[in-house]
């Protein structure tokens, strides 16, 4: 049992001389900053992803691997299309977690600045990185004046991204 299965483990106080509060950052581009310092380990990078979560009592982001956990600021998505890649014709997406999923055309909107995002199946809006949105340039299109994406002969508008996050 880690102690992060403990009903009170979000309520622990830090270790002596430590505090919850870190330097750690998530940019709107979907990269990790420790310090003001890229993390560029990409395991690292792949693991405070994963660790991403909400604390159950303030609702900020934090980061817990299940033995201990420190808050974390969240510039903008807490989850990322971190890349895309053909399967016989069809997106497959791999979120910055390391989680693959095949592409729901239906559930992608564009914000006002233009980057791509995609509503995940829990309902948690998904940012595409700046390199994910060039991986997915194979499948867009335009008809009729819209943007979309084309799947098997099969086009799919992008609709605009509302202020709730929702297409």
């Amino acid at each position: 049992m880690k102690p992060g299965d403990h009903p009170e483990f979000f309520r622990f106080p830090p270790p002596e001389g430590r505090s919850r509060e870190s330097s750690i950052r998530l940019a709107k581009d979907g990269r990790f900053f420790h310090e003001g310092a890229p993390v560029a380990h990409p395991g690292m990078h792949r693991a405070f992803a994963s660790w991403l979560r909400r604390h159950p009592d303030d609702g900020r982001f934090i980061l817990s691997n299940g033995y201990d956990w420190s808050y974390l600021t969240v510039e903008g998505a807490a989850r990322f299309v971190r890349t895309v890649r053909d399967q016989e014709g069809h997106p497959l997406l791999e979120l910055l977690d390391g989680q693959e999923l095949e592409l729901d055309p239906e559930a992608l909107c564009v914000d006002a600045e233009g980057a791509l995002w995609l509503r995940l199946a829990d309902g948690d809006p998904a940012r595409f990185t700046p390199a994910a949105q060039l991986e997915i340039a194979p499948w867009l299109g335009e008809r009729e004046g819209g943007i979309g994406i084309e799947i098997a002969g099969r086009f799919f508008g992008i609709s605009p991204r509302n202020e709730d996050g929702a297409a």
